[in-house]
């Protein structure tokens, strides 16, 4: 069966993040004023999984070794059936 899967990263509470600091310092120049900014990276791609719980194990073991850094990310995986 094929899957539709989405895994979103982020970084964990208390790690430095240069990029939303800058975007609040661009948006600071426009006068607007924002707070508590975070980044988010978001990957998408089909599975061929024989189940729903398959395609979970493997796409968890994929974040673990590839898609993010657990020591310093967070993720997200949400899947639905294609």
């Amino acid at each position: 069966m094929q899957y539709n899967v989405e895994v979103r990263t982020s970084l964990k509470k208390g790690m430095l993040n240069p990029e939303a600091s800058t975007i609040e310092k661009a948006l600071a120049l426009l006068n607007f004023e924002v707070e508590n900014t975070k980044t988010i990276n978001i990957i998408q791609f089909s599975l061929n999984a024989e189940n729903k719980e398959e395609a979970l194990a493997q796409v968890d073991e994929m974040c673990q070794k590839l898609l993010c850094n657990p020591v310093i990310h967070d993720y997200e995986i949400n899947i639905s059936e294609e």
